[in-house]
């Protein structure tokens, strides 16, 4: 075993405990069992291990009161009885390593791909504080993604943290299979939280591949496991990447999705006893993935940064659902997927109207700003008129510029769908070729 191999399992042997407080299950509910004897201990977010008859059931402290703690199972209640006991284990925490790169995990930090895993000497705290906003440095420069619309009209820079925003169907997985393979990144985190159990191999295997595969973690919580489970898959991948970010190294966070991980703190939440009000979210919802969204983005002194994509299940489109509009809101950019331009077979499938890069006007040069600009400009004139022009009734002549979006629309629309690997001067090219005759731009 080499000497980083020893002074992991040097680290586990020396964090064990000789003794943990026990307590024993008074009460038995749907979701949640109460225990006994650990709420002077124990505080809201702690692990405890329900030891059955069978094997030891890991749960999490959700709400403490003077009769008992209440626990949210990570599995099924079925054989639990009440005088059952309850060993606390403190913290969740994680220790993420630089070995874990190229490997599949669960939240616990506990390798779900078959080899063996030790974790890391410092183990991290999952519920962590982000970066002082103060001391916390500014976005950086942009990074190329292979992807053309991505790398002008929609840039992404070091540390931005943006939303893509998608219903089911529409290329989601393909496209961030494509940002975690092309994007600028050291390290690739990946938390799959609720994916259904065969999407997870096939993301892997099919979508990812073996290039994507090695330079990524993946945290994985699939769709059968407990909402208590699901919830701190996403904090266990920032956690990692956290780790990395430290290191300093750039880290590309991808968390898929943040629906999902909404869906299943409203399940904690509700088993709790807290109301339901934002069309069933609870109101901790809001906290809950403000919390993490701040943790990722640029750090501070010689730390690295956390660029984030995280996604969002929109049923039917709808942008002012609670999740989408808590996300948007703290987010330094949103990408919408439109299920029509699916439907027409042009992926990605990118709303360019309806998205957004906060980084501009920065993160692009007076000349790109002009491209960009006078691209949006032509989209939207031809979106505005597009019942006209199909049903024949437009006539040409009658507006400039919805002229010069009926010729400049078929070039725009086939370079916002080229995901041939291409660099960010290449593309802003192919772009000034798009508008060339329209804007009198020469090529860049």
């Amino acid at each position: 075993m080499s000497s980083a191999g020893l002074e992991q399992l040097r680290a586990v042997v020396l964090s064990a405990p000789s003794s943990r407080p026990v307590g024993r299950i008074s009460a038995i509910a749907p979701g949640r069992v109460t225990v006994q004897g650990l709420n002077r201990v124990a505080a809201i977010g702690d692990l405890v291990r329900i030891m059955t008859p069978d094997a030891a059931m890991l749960g999490e402290v959700t709400a403490l009161t003077a009769a008992g703690a209440d626990v949210s199972p990570d599995g099924s209640p079925d054989g639990l009885r009440i005088g059952m006991r309850a060993v606390w284990l403190g913290p969740a925490t994680i220790s993420p390593h630089d070995c874990w790169v190229g490997r599949v995990v669960d939240p616990y930090g506990n390798s779900i791909d078959g080899r063996a895993l030790l974790p890391g000497t410092q183990a991290r705290r999952l519920a962590a504080a982000p970066p002082d906003p103060v001391c916390r440095r500014a976005l950086g420069g942009r990074l190329s993604t292979g992807l053309c619309a991505f790398n002008t009209l929609l840039p992404l820079v070091r540390g931005q943290r943006i939303g893509l925003f998608a219903g089911s169907g529409v290329g989601k997985s393909t496209l961030l299979a494509a940002l975690a393979q092309r994007v600028e990144a050291d390290v690739v985190v990946i938390a799959m939280v609720g994916e259904r159990g065969r999407e997870v191999r096939e993301f892997i295997d099919r979508v990812l591949g073996p290039e994507g595969m090695a330079r990524s973690v993946i945290v994985a919580a699939t769709s059968d496991r407990s909402a208590a489970l699901r919830r701190r898959c996403a904090s266990a991948a920032m956690a990692i990447a956290e780790h990395f970010r430290d290191a300093g190294r750039h880290v590309l966070l991808l968390t898929d999705s943040i629906t999902r991980l909404a869906d299943a703190h409203r399940e904690i939440a509700l088993a709790a006893g807290e109301p339901a009000s934002l069309r069933g979210h609870p109101p901790s919802m809001a906290a809950q993935i403000t919390a993490l969204c701040e943790r990722a983005g640029p750090g501070q002194d010689d730390q690295g940064d956390i660029t984030a994509i995280f996604t969002v299940l929109v049923a039917g489109s709808d942008m002012e659902e609670p999740v989408a509009d808590v996300l948007r809101g703290v987010l330094d950019g949103h990408v919408v997927l439109d299920r029509s331009i699916a439907e027409r077979g042009r992926f990605p499938a990118v709303d360019l109207l309806k998205s957004v890069s906060r980084s501009l006007p920065l993160a692009a040069s007076e000349q790109e700003n002009l491209l960009i600009g006078e691209a949006r400009r032509l989209l939207g004139a031809y979106e505005k008129s597009e019942m006209m022009i199909q049903a024949g009734l437009y006539a040409p002549g009658s507006d400039p510029t919805v002229d010069m979006a009926i010729t400049a629309w078929p070039k725009l629309d086939a370079f916002i769908g080229q995901s041939e690997p291409q660099g960010i001067r290449e593309s802003f090219a192919s772009l000034a070729r798009c508008l060339s005759r329209r804007t009198g731009t020469a090529e860049t």
